[in-house]
């Protein structure tokens, strides 16, 4: 049996056919197809406050998408912080959930930030203010492309090996990783990868791995996840 991996969606309004901004629970197919390559089945979750789902759940990843809002991390929203309130609202509880129940998590790019916000953690809210550049978003639907340097012994640096090319889509980064370990950052220094050494398998990543299914990073949760069935 294929382990269950959860995948946690967005709510937009969307267009499709005869059908014209309807709510609708979504992620882009690129997440369900990484999963099913790596070997797991994957199970969309929409955002809503029962956890009970992780009873069923062998693995998760935290999909992308809007920012955290910044009152998660004791700030005030800066101009350019847009925010999905029922989102966050769910998802931090089943992250924290998850990590109770030591289930294996992948986070990615938002992902990546609510493992570090539960962690503890704060944000940069938008980086071109810190950075002065815009080089990890650099246009609408455009992914910046960048080498990453990974601490050696780390989880990410064994599954990465001299690969260190990644495709990022993101304004916002992490700034204090609370109790979790950086172990990548980008060629200007912002953290690009967080571990919990301490657990079985918390890994976020700041860049896309769905998008080129990279078999590492989905088929380390799909292992981790293989072996709670």
């Amino acid at each position: 049996m294929r382990p269950i991996i959860g995948i946690t969606t967005y709510v937009e309004d969307a267009t499709w056919g005869v059908w014209r901004d309807l709510p609708t629970t979504l992620v882009p197919h690129d997440y369900a197809a990484a999963v099913s390559l790596a070997g797991g089945r994957p199970v969309l979750i929409p955002p809503e406050e029962d956890t009970d789902v992780l009873r069923v759940l062998d693995g998760l990843v935290l999909a992308g998408g809007s920012d955290l809002g910044p009152e998660m991390y004791g700030q005030e929203p800066g101009p350019h912080t847009v925010v999905r309130p029922e989102r966050d609202k769910a998802e931090s509880r089943l992250v924290r959930a998850a990590l109770d129940r030591d289930v294996p998590v992948l986070g990615i790019c938002r992902g990546m930030q609510l493992l570090t916000v539960a962690a503890g953690g704060s944000l940069h809210q938008h980086l071109p203010d810190l950075l002065g550049h815009e080089k990890h978003r650099p246009a609408p639907g455009v992914y910046g492309e960048h080498d990453a340097r990974f601490e050696p012994g780390s989880r990410i640096a064994e599954l990465m090996g001299d690969d260190l090319a990644i495709r990022c889509f993101h304004h916002q980064g992490v700034d204090d990783p609370g109790t979790l370990t950086v172990t990548g950052r980008a060629e200007d220094g912002l953290p690009e990868a967080v571990e919990d050494p301490g657990r079985r398998f918390v890994l976020g990543v700041q860049w896309h791995p769905e998008v080129v299914r990279d078999r590492r990073l989905f088929g380390a949760l799909v292992a981790a996840a293989t072996d709670e069935i």
